[in-house]
């Protein structure tokens, strides 16, 4: 039976980390959620550390650079570990080839050229990596849509026929399938990924529900200043099939956060998610959350 919890501070004194969510859980994509915020910030008060786990396509410099301009303060998390960073281990090291087509806005080509600090020696050991058109490529790197304000993964349809008929793998930098954009729910690059599969084309993931980003959240959790062997961790997220099928996948207590994505789904009052309504839906999708929250407060 999941939890229903009206604050994150009823469970936090049993936890040394947190995995928290971005999108959905810390801000809209336009603005933080200032109860989000103070409640971060009152879990490092008392020693925790936060490491803020997402599946944006875009390595760890220019995910701060974005929650910078959206306000979100430098003191409410310690790190940061993107779908992005893991994704570019996996192209560096010729995943999907040396010569590589990508499918994403021109925002997202910090991909290839933005690397973290712990990825630099790597790189700089590998052949390069080159961006070229789709019919000349060994492989795909897909980040997003190029418009996801106005195209769907239907507009991609002929370019995922052509790749699957050369049998390119199509790399994922971000498996989310949806997210909300203040009003506006848009694709993200796992619903290319998602309908790429459906074809018969091969995808390779790297951010969560998948083990490559839980490994490197661990790593950089290592590092930090007085990082604790074997921590108690909490995961913090809206996605059920990347947040929590995630967190269960690696052994980690979870917080459902309910008023996000699938808020339609636990009736009238986002805040406060009916517990017949929560339990039947994580029923039909087999799946479990140690506890829930209308939103991270």
């Amino acid at each position: 039976m999941t939890r229903i919890l009206a604050a994150l501070a009823q469970v936090s004194d049993q936890y040394d980390a947190l995995y928290c969510d971005l999108w959905g859980c810390l801000h809209d994509g336009r603005q933080p959620f200032p109860a989000a915020v103070a409640a971060l910030r009152a879990f490092r008060a008392k020693g925790g550390s936060v490491l803020l786990l997402t599946n944006a396509p875009r390595p760890r410099p220019s995910v701060q650079a974005q929650l910078d301009r959206l306000g979100v303060p430098r003191d409410c998390y310690d790190e940061i570990v993107s779908s992005g960073d893991a994704a570019q281990y996996a192209l560096i090291t010729g995943a999907v080839g040396r010569r590589v087509h990508h499918i994403g806005p021109e925002k997202d080509r910090s991909f290839f050229t933005d690397l973290s600090e712990d990825l630099l020696p790597i790189a700089a050991a590998e052949p390069p990596v080159t961006l070229v058109p789709l019919t000349d490529a060994e492989g795909i790197v897909c980040t997003g849509l190029v418009d996801d304000l106005t195209e769907t993964p239907d507009d991609y349809r002929a370019t995922l026929l052509y790749a699957k008929t050369q049998g390119l793998k199509l790399l994922c930098a971000n498996p989310d399938i949806i997210v909300d954009f203040g009003d506006k729910r848009l694709f993200c690059a796992g619903a290319i990924a998602q309908e790429y599969d459906r074809m018969g084309g091969e995808s390779l993931y790297f951010g969560k529900p998948h083990p490559p980003i839980y490994d490197l959240a661990l790593r950089r959790l290592a590092a930090l200043p007085g990082a604790v062997d074997d921590p108690r961790l909490l995961a913090i997220g809206d996605g059920v099939t990347t947040d929590v099928q995630g967190a269960l996948a690696e052994g980690i207590d979870v917080i459902f956060v309910t008023g996000g994505i699938a808020a339609r789904n636990f009736g009238d009052d986002p805040e406060n998610p009916d517990p017949a309504l929560l339990e039947a839906w994580l029923a039909d999708l087999e799946l479990s959350a140690t506890y829930a929250i209308g939103h991270l407060r």
